[in-house]
């Protein structure tokens, strides 16, 4: 009788019960969460709903303030990525006049609504604009076009600050130009896409997510948010850690239907990194053993190339995929290319497996800058399909309506499918992953990236 009621995959941090439930624990944050049979069973679907609505096509679009017809509503960009003579290159520092004479694929420019502010470095540590940003600030001023621009963003940050009209008439051109610093010196960014809906689109819904673009064109958009991250760093030396993430669909917090990841400088690591840390210290191999080993012999990887790997991770309050570079380095921002060409495949298959229709969190994860620990750069990408209610509240037991391997058996069919398609990069799916023990590499590894001051 004791054998039928036995607990199988028994373990610390993942409980599969008799009729089903899977209780986990996190082994990184410690989060309890439960999945319950029959709550998560709805497969991945992108059909269009009979609710969608025709768009109507626009050349170049301006479907929203990010789009390319609308270049001026955004502060002035900091850089652009655009393709010359066969190749990508990064353009530095764009006048206002020069806007519409490339075209850009990404665009970097500040965050109109800063989470840390400018302001926070100014009167909390005296930080003053480098040279670089001033010489930026100074050239864009320098014509009345580009005045005009700051001016009339300047003027739309204010009124969406509660200011009446009269109030920002009246304030001086000094102030406002004053105010302007933020666009130039702050921390607060944009990695901004240039489409808004994926090619060939009819309906409202089609919107052009991550897996909507190419894997080249991912792999591009990674490096080029690497480069903004160099870039924030070295003009910012009370910086210690810059929070990359990306938020898709308005259930995920994203304030607008076009893709683009945010950048935000701080001054601390943040409890996330700080809490992994210190299981770090405990067990310099703990990234392998509870997390790409672990999810290897719980046949939860499914997916893997020569120098990344995806696999869900148990213990998360949403469903929730982590892809993990297999690069002995810390850093994103020391990654060799291929590198990271091997991290973007993976999430850019990941997105594109669960489609642009499911709301979701991107998150990056990696050593901070003053740590002397070599921790492995990683990925959450959160599905936001539920919301915790009462019974989470109350027990702090969270209940997610997929389980791991519901998650897992809803990716793998979608990924052999597009890779049978084309349309994502070539490298082995679940039973193909060669899974071999303590394939992260951090462990042998040592910080080696250093800012270019």
């Amino acid at each position: 009788m004791r054998d039928k009621y036995r607990h199988q995959f028994a373990h610390a941090h993942y409980h599969k019960m008799p009729d089903g439930t899977i209780k986990q624990t996190n082994p990184f944050t410690g989060t309890a969460v439960w999945s319950v049979p029959g709550r998560g069973s709805k497969p991945i679907t992108n059909a269009i709903p009979d609710s969608a609505k025709k768009i109507e096509i626009m050349d170049p679009e301006g479907y929203c303030n990010f789009c390319t017809a609308y270049y001026l509503s955004t502060p002035p960009e900091k850089a652009r990525m655009v393709e010359k003579d066969g190749e990508h290159i990064i353009l530095k520092g764009v006048r206002m006049e020069d806007l519409h004479h490339t075209d850009a694929e990404f665009r970097r420019v500040p965050n109109l609504f800063e989470i840390v502010t400018y302001d926070y470095w100014v009167k909390n540590y005296g930080y003053e604009m480098t040279k670089e940003n001033l010489e930026h600030k100074t050239d864009y001023l320098s014509s009345a076009n580009g005045i005009q621009h700051v001016i009339e963003i300047v003027d739309l940050k204010l009124k969406a600050s509660g200011f009446g009209d009269r109030s920002i008439h009246e304030l001086p051109l000094e102030d406002k130009l004053g105010m302007s610093n933020a666009f130039f010196g702050g921390g607060h960014e944009l990695i901004v896409p240039k489409r808004h809906y994926k090619p060939n689109a009819q309906y409202d819904v089609e919107l052009c997510s991550s897996g909507e673009l190419t894997p080249e064109e991912h792999c591009r958009y990674f490096m080029f948010t690497i480069e903004a991250m160099k870039d924030i760093v070295k003009n910012n030396r009370y910086v210690r850690y810059v929070s990359v993430f990306q938020n898709w669909l308005s259930n995920a917090g994203a304030s607008f239907d076009h893709l683009h990841k945010q950048l935000v400088a701080i001054d601390e690591w943040g409890v996330a990194i700080e809490l992994e840390l210190t299981r770090y210290r405990a067990n310099p191999n703990y990234y392998n053993e509870m997390g790409a080993n672990f999810a290897s012999y719980h046949n939860l990887v499914f997916a893997e190339n020569d120098h990344a790997i995806a696999y869900v991770e148990i213990g998360r309050r949403y469903p929730t995929i982590a892809i993990y570079s297999k690069s002995e380095h810390a850093m994103p921002q020391a990654h060799a290319s291929e590198e990271v060409r091997g991290m973007s495949d993976l999430v850019h298959a990941c997105h594109a497996a669960m489609g642009s229709g499911i709301p979701c969190n991107e998150e990056w994860y990696y050593s901070p800058i003053d740590a002397t620990e070599n921790i492995p750069w990683h990925i959450l990408i959160r599905w936001r399909t539920s919301n915790p209610a009462g019974f989470e509240g109350g027990t702090r037991i969270y209940v997610n309506p997929v389980s791991p391997e519901g998650l897992r058996d809803k990716i793998v069919p979608r990924l052999f499918e597009l890779k049978n398609q084309g349309k994502i990069e070539n490298f082995p799916i679940a039973f193909e992953c060669p899974c071999i023990p303590n394939s992260l590499r951090y462990i042998v590894g040592s910080k080696s990236w250093s800012p270019d001051r």
